[in-house]
């Protein structure tokens, strides 16, 4: 396995081994449960469906409760798949922890990021303000956004007002400085992207 599912907990600082201090993040990863293997004989590709975040089977629909009945006793809110070459030597059921990691690894996090609002252009894509002197009534207008007689409409595309945050955000090659096997917690170098508590993909680092 190269990847985890896991969710965000929260930042802090950790000293390194040369006396630095350094903002970390703390990160829950697993354990992941195997719920699905599929094959390219089955499915066409290879992959590996984890489970994340126990939830009793009592609050599940029938449908997901028959799904995990073939692998696990147990209910998950999270179920995610991940590509993999490797699905033969793991069997449906397992369970897999931040043991796939060390100390010193990098690794890729990805999240959502967190949600903003609607948002002007200031805020959402860095505009310069306008000035403040007696007399100006642009201070946070987003100004000129068209043309005159030709071609008399906005061009698609262009920077504006709207909706900002939930995106699908990927960090890349952050250090893990430090793990805590018997509380599932890695501890990486650095933000991530989410809130607290967001579900987070982890990803060994090619």
């Amino acid at each position: 396995m190269s990847a985890l599912i896991g969710k965000k907990i929260g930042m802090t600082n950790v000293f390194s081994a040369d006396g630095k201090l350094v903002p970390v993040t703390v990160l829950q990863v697993g354990p992941c449960v195997v719920t699905q293997i599929k094959t390219v004989s089955t499915d066409g590709y290879n992959s590996l469906q984890l489970g994340f975040d126990e939830k009793p089977v009592g609050k599940l629909n029938k449908a997901m409760a028959g799904h995990l009945k073939k692998t696990s006793d147990k209910g998950f809110r999270v179920l995610k798949e991940l590509r993999t070459d490797d699905v033969e030597s793991v069997q449906a059921g397992a369970s897999i922890g931040v043991d796939i990691f060390t100390v010193g690894e990098k690794v890729n996090v990805t999240g959502i990021t967190k949600g903003r609002g609607f948002q002007g252009t200031v805020k959402r894509h860095g505009f310069s303000r306008g000035p403040e002197t007696h007399g100006c009534r642009n201070h946070r207008k987003p100004g000129s956004i068209g043309n005159s007689a030709w071609p008399s409409r906005v061009f698609k595309g262009k920077k504006m007002p709207g909706h900002m945050g939930v995106d699908k955000k990927t960090v890349k090659n952050l250090t893990i400085m430090d793990i805590r096997h018997d509380e599932n917690l890695l501890l990486v170098k650095g933000p991530v992207p989410g809130f607290k508590t967001g579900v987070l993909e982890v990803r060994k680092a090619k």
